[in-house]
């Protein structure tokens, strides 16, 4: 590393908080807030889309997605995302993060408008234009993981690094509140203006046709916030780590930092004509070479196993959030209810869990992880999640009855407020820090994606496991399974392994990127100095 890249690199690390690096988590956030909205907002409007599309006239219950049909809805999303993870996490270090940053956002914005203009009124063909679609904005979501992540690393200070990568992420629970929020204003304005009976007072009335419109909206509504943010995204200049680094640019990297930072450096007419040809080469080692596996090896096995079983578990939630909703009586039996009338409890009850559970654990790793640590928040986190699954699966027929509900809420809640008061957040951060920054989005990017095949299997294989044993109580469509309880506890047991997994992580608080990756070890046998001339800090 010369000493005009250690002059730019440790001016980023010294600079203290200012505006722009507020402005740069409002940048990122939004994308993530839209992200979380988008992957989300899907499960608040399956219930009426299995009403709406697979209505059986006279039926014992309303019509429901089959589960394949469930499985392709909620899940494309998913695939899209691993795929566009890898991808843009790839495309991020070979082109750049800003240049790749606007891409994504135009495939969040276009795909999110075209889910809810899903064409025809056939269910075929409804749901094979939406699953298209949702497959794309997948894509397009997968992409602001890495970009996102490493953006906010590289801007940042060592200092409060943490804070603001966690700050970006915590909008993800906002995302989930807004989703919920928005449905339950579309829902609550179409039921007063087109009321319907209870199911079970008309079963073979069909569903009235303005439902149709409501979960188009609420889809739709998820470009908005994208599309506000895509001015200013493409404001944003390249980092200046990346450019000092990957692109061997360091004067273009002071200059780029000077717009948005109040950090000045003065470079000597030597720095100025400076040529990469000397240190093109230098550390220049490969993703699938030995060196980086005899330095980053265990770190990227870490990051992607901790990602990946953590999903497991986080993804599982709806196992036994059916459960819970009945329990403490925020979801009546379908039958009882209209169709719009279902959407709405349904919005109501994942709002207030997202407000009381979600929300809170994201901002709690903001306040805390630069002063904990994210080794400590994360094996903190995995090992309070196995503790409450245990506790919730071993007496689970305990806490399902009605003296008891009350438990059963604080429980889940818990659970899922150590899952982002830990793993859920730790997990994004740290392989934005650990990894060269040539390899950086790129491993994030596999991290990520080790993430969302978790999710997948949290989703929807743990979905399949959880059904009861009993041939008459499983869901419609569904074979037997292991049963709920068996079921938590082998998320228990997954948590205990992202524990254990954990401790191939390293601590990165307080230290440079530089210094985590071993980018400036060269700099450092040299014995070279600091060359910042004026650092405004």
């Amino acid at each position: 590393m010369s000493q005009q890249q250690v002059g730019v690199l440790n001016a980023l690390d010294l600079a203290k908080t200012q505006w722009y690096h507020f402005t740069a988590i409002i940048i990122a956030g939004m994308g993530f807030f839209t992200d979380a909205y988008d992957l989300f907002c899907i499960s608040i409007v399956t219930k009426l889309l299995g009403r709406i599309y697979y209505h059986i006239p006279n039926g014992s219950k309303p019509g429901s997605l089959p589960p394949n049909i469930a499985a392709a809805v909620n899940g494309v999303a998913f695939c899209g995302t691993l795929s566009g993870q890898l991808f843009f996490g790839w495309l991020g270090d070979k082109l750049g993060r800003k240049k790749v940053y606007g891409i994504t956002l135009i495939l969040m914005v276009v795909c999110s408008i075209a889910s809810g203009l899903s064409f025809s009124h056939s269910p075929k063909s409804v749901i094979a234009t939406l699953c298209f679609f949702r497959f794309w904005l997948g894509f397009g979501i997968g992409g602001d993981y890495p970009l996102s992540a490493t953006i906010m690393s590289e801007y940042a200070n060592k200092k409060t690094r943490g804070a603001f990568i966690a700050a970006v992420f915590a909008m993800q629970g906002f995302g989930i509140l807004g989703g919920g929020i928005v449905a339950l204003i579309v829902s609550a304005a179409f039921n007063n203006r087109f009321p319907a009976p209870p199911y079970m007072n008309d079963p073979i009335r069909p569903t009235i046709p303005e439902a149709d419109y409501v979960w188009r909206i609420v889809l739709m509504f998820g470009a908005i916030p994208a599309a506000l943010t895509y001015y200013w995204r493409m404001k944003m200049p390249e980092t200046a780590r990346y450019t000092a680094l990957v692109a061997q640019n360091a004067k273009q990297a002071a200059a780029d930092m000077s717009k948005v930072l109040q950090v000045n450096l003065e470079l000597n007419e030597q720095e100025k004509n400076f040529t990469t040809e000397s240190h093109a080469n230098q550390n220049r080692f490969g993703l699938f070479s030995r060196e980086f596996a005899k330095r980053h090896g265990l770190h990227l096995l870490g990051t992607t196993t901790t990602w990946f079983l953590l999903d497991i578990a986080f993804y599982s939630q709806n196992l036994f959030q059916k459960d819970i909703f009945t329990a403490i009586e925020w979801l009546p039996p379908a039958k009882t209810m209209s169709e719009l009338e279902e959407c709405f409890k349904i919005a109501k009850a994942q709002t207030l869990i997202a407000l009381c559970g979600t929300v809170p654990g994201y901002w709690f790793t903001v306040a805390l992880i630069d002063y904990l640590g994210r080794f400590f928040i994360q094996l903190m986190g995995f090992i309070m999640m196995t503790i409450f699954m245990f506790a919730l699966a071993f007496p689970y027929n305990h806490w399902k009855e009605k003296p008891h509900r009350i438990g059963f809420v604080v429980m889940y809640s818990l659970t899922f407020f150590f899952a982002n008061f830990g793993p859920n957040s730790t997990t994004f951060i740290v392989p934005a820090e650990i990894f060269p920054a040539r390899l950086r989005s790129t491993c994030h990017g596999i991290s990520a994606a080790a993430g969302k095949a978790g999710a997948i299997v949290g989703a929807f294989g743990f979905l399949y496991a959880a059904q009861s044993k009993d041939p008459t109580l499983t869901d419609p469509g569904y074979p037997t399974g292991i049963g709920i309880k068996n079921a938590l506890i082998l998320l228990g047991c997954v948590n205990l392994c992202g524990a254990l997994f954990t401790l191939l992580v390293p601590e990165s608080k307080g230290k440079s990127l530089e210094e985590l990756t071993g980018e400036n070890e060269e700099e450092n046998r040299n014995g070279n100095t600091n060359m910042v001339r004026d650092v405004n800090v």
